[in-house]
């Protein structure tokens, strides 16, 4: 099949489509599946597209979604920071894209040479006869970069890679949208957590919109900090923190918690009650138990305090400046306790409300006075 016989695909189809409903896809893996779905129904002589979008996102560096004829659903990648500079994309054609905002053609009919990039004899070896890659020019100066492909004798023709250009144009201002929102939902999810930051983006963002909430509660923070600091370098120091506080990360959210707050060398979750109280009991105490096996990881030792009760969970702060978090006695509860990991030499405290909502044997440490709360509180182990 030669690339003369697709002139009359309707290009116009498929930017009506694009403007009317692909534009109200919330996933770019989703839209870039319907947009080959629709360039397809259309007769375009289009075998392979594929999305790259450069992301704010304070973990990730790119986010790439790519469609394949016959085959409706392909994993998205996301890249994480320092992938550019990889073999795999250093002088590739999205690179030169994204950089330059020029695009890239390059015919695989004919022998590739050594010079050309690893990703075109990738697409070649797979019988891919031409590759187009086009630029997506945002407004706010940062591009993405649209690759078409075919399989097609002869490759794309003119009229294909002007048609290919105009609906890239038209395509760039949806992706745009797209990649606000996505980018938009990351921050928030980084910083707050899935839970909270989707709350957030939903719109629960004024000061002063709390519920009451029931929860698990873990608060968690690193023993000898302050002899650390003065024993270690900063950056070594902050080295060490950051190996804490994603190994507590890995068990927490593995265990469908949520890390609301990270406290100097310490942090706040909780786990909800989706399942029910001892069920949000038992995750916590399993992320703890996780976390306390890998501590040789961190190379710092930590304490853990768990609680279970009723929290103010929103938005407080000032008229300028919010924050979203937890409040309440519950809260001062387990901070005291976890205070107590130290001078009973204990890595896991937790109260009485929590011991009893779980389902094997525990040991009473003694009854303790923690500061600011009336009379003795116990003090469980496992």
């Amino acid at each position: 099949m030669s690339g003369s016989e697709h002139i009359n695909w309707d290009h116009h189809a498929v930017i009506g489509w694009l403007m009317r409903d692909g534009r109200m896809l919330a996933h770019q893996d989703a839209m870039i599946t319907a947009l080959g779905e629709q360039m397809d129904a259309a007769g375009a002589p289009v075998h392979r597209v594929r999305l790259s979008v450069r992301t704010l996102h304070p973990l990730l560096r790119a986010v790439t979604s790519t469609w394949l004829k016959g085959q409706h659903a392909t994993p998205i990648v996301k890249s994480p920071h320092g992938f550019e500079n990889k073999s795999a994309v250093t002088g590739s054609p999205i690179q030169i894209v994204i950089e330059t905002g020029k695009s890239v053609r390059k015919r695989l009919e004919s022998p590739l040479t050594p010079e050309d990039h690893v990703s075109l004899h990738e697409l070649q070896a797979q019988g891919m006869t031409d590759y187009l890659a086009l630029p997506l020019v945002f407004s706010s100066g940062g591009r993405a970069s649209l690759i078409f492909s075919t399989e097609c004798q002869g490759g794309f023709d003119d009229t294909d890679i002007q048609k290919l250009a105009t609906l890239a144009d038209s395509f760039a201002p949806v992706v745009e949208a797209l990649s606000a929102r996505q980018t938009a939902l990351a921050v928030a999810e980084a910083y707050l957590g899935p839970r909270t930051g989707r709350r957030v983006l939903d719109g629960q963002i004024t000061r002063g919109d709390i519920e009451t909430i029931e929860a698990a509660i873990l608060i968690s923070d690193i023993r000898g900090w302050t002899q650390l600091n003065r024993e270690l370098s900063p950056r070594d120091a902050m080295e060490r923190a950051n190996q804490y506080f994603e190994l507590l990360a890995d068990a927490i959210e593995g265990h469908g918690g949520e890390i609301l707050k990270f406290l100097g060398d310490g942090l706040l979750a909780i786990f909800p009650t989706e399942a029910g109280a001892d069920d949000a009991c038992a995750r916590a105490l399993s992320a703890a138990r996780q976390a306390h096996r890998a501590e040789g990881v961190a190379g710092v030792a930590f304490g853990i305090g768990l609680h279970f009760g009723e929290v103010l969970y929103g938005n407080i702060g000032s008229r300028t400046r919010i924050d979203f978090t937890v409040l309440g006695p519950s809260v001062n509860m387990v901070a005291r306790i976890e205070s107590l990991c130290v001078a009973l030499d204990q890595p896991v405290l937790f109260s009485q409300a929590f011991a009893d909502r779980l389902n094997e044997p525990v040991i009473k440490v003694g009854d303790h006075a923690l500061k600011g709360l009336p009379g003795e509180v116990p003090v469980f182990r496992v």
